[in-house]
């Protein structure tokens, strides 16, 4: 039998009450249903002192109240264990508590004494669909009735009332603790998912900026070490070292913006960032001169990409030229380096597609229609091919 799947307290579907072992204390929520039930059961006690003023006879007096305490032991086991339980278990648990419930007005001969069934109701309204527990509450109430019309011929409505009256509060008690402690439950789930996101947001945003930013560093770095090694132009390497301070100081200054969100990416920036990484590794770049093509709107995507697609060309690439070509809905970045038979997508092109789908635009890579590596941006209302 397969667990209670349901999440909502409605008439088809089974309560699912595993809320309550989530969270730092997973016992609380039962251990308070159980307390505040053990008050309720205070009805009981009034049966107790009436039965024992009442002229039963001790034998049949000591056995109703041995079904008594039977039925309230039951009951807050019932509270503990039922929520958690099985389906056949918990039609088990209900069962038995209808069998408890109803034993002390058989053995006295009073139906007065179904009243008692109030609190195995409850078990059902808290174990079994609402369907099948409104069954059970009016099957209680007319046997309450018929017996007392076989028996008397007089229906005692104040009884039945309030088998029916408390048999609701009960009720009520147990739809609104399911329905909070599965607000409190989503609220939680809610903030985690929150937590995550930024987190995300924050490990996306930092492979972008420091993978685009230290490439181009090591580039600028190898390209100093070669003019001194090689030559006695130092003017040309002052020249990359002070790129090299600008590159960390602009480094430094993205992480900061990205870790307070305040980060905003430009395509022109990042454009002009492409060709100068670019030329320092000796790739010959064909960018446009202006990246107004591109719409507003997708502009700061469209940034990101040109910054991952041209780290990759810079990382991972033996390419000898890389093409960015820009529409108004649409950004391609191909080269013409050698391509490998399966293409896995990393980390940055996976925060790429994550990027565009949050635009609801689309990203597609791999070989290119005339070799090398193609990345193909597409904005929501791309109409045309790139």
């Amino acid at each position: 039998m397969r667990e209670p799947d349901p999440d909502r307290f409605s008439a088809r579907q089974w309560p699912d009450w595993s809320f309550w072992t989530e969270g730092p204390d997973p016992r609380r929520g039962r251990v308070r249903s159980v307390v505040v039930n053990g008050v309720l059961m205070g009805f009981l006690a009034a049966w107790v002192v009436a039965i024992a003023d009442s002229q039963f006879g001790p034998v049949r007096t000591r056995l109703v109240f041995a079904v008594l305490a039977c039925y309230a032991v039951a009951y807050l086991l019932v509270l503990w264990f039922g929520p958690l339980a099985l389906r056949r278990r918990r039609i088990a648990m209900v069962a038995v508590m209808f069998a408890l419930g109803a034993t002390p007005a058989l053995i006295l001969g009073s139906p007065a004494y179904l009243t008692g069934l109030t609190y195995a109701i409850a078990t059902g309204l808290m174990l079994l669909p609402l369907r099948f527990s409104l069954l059970l509450g009016t099957g209680a109430a007319l046997a309450q009735i018929a017996w007392m019309l076989v028996q008397n011929g007089v229906v005692a409505w104040g009884q039945v009332l309030t088998l029916v009256a408390v048999t609701a509060i009960l009720g009520i008690v147990y739809a609104l603790t399911f329905t909070i402690g599965h607000l409190r439950a989503a609220r939680e789930q809610i903030r985690r998912m929150a937590v995550d996101q930024e987190r995300q947001r924050v490990a996306r945003d930092l492979h972008d900026v420091l993978g685009h930013s230290l490439s181009t560093m090591t580039l600028k770095l190898g390209l100093t070490r070669r003019i001194l090694e090689t030559s006695d132009d130092t003017a040309a390497a002052l020249a990359e070292i002070r790129d090299l301070d600008d590159l960390c100081r602009e480094a430094l200054s993205d992480v900061r913006a990205t870790v307070s969100d305040y980060r905003a990416v430009s395509l022109a920036t990042e454009v002009a960032g492409a060709r100068m990484a670019l030329r320092a590794a000796g790739v010959h770049a064909e960018l446009p001169a202006e990246a107004d093509a591109a719409a507003p709107e997708l502009q700061g995507v469209f940034g990101y990409v040109v910054r991952e697609a041209v780290t990759n060309v810079l990382r991972h690439s033996d390419a000898q030229r890389c093409t960015v070509r820009i529409g108004r809905d649409w950004l391609e970045v191909a080269d013409d380096g050698t391509v490998p038979a399966e293409v896995v997508p990393g980390h940055g092109l996976t925060g790429l597609a994550e990027r565009m789908a949050a635009v609801s635009g689309s990203l597609e890579h791999g070989r290119g229609p005339h070799g090398g590596f193609r990345v193909l941006a597409r904005g929501p209302a791309t109409g045309g091919t790139a």
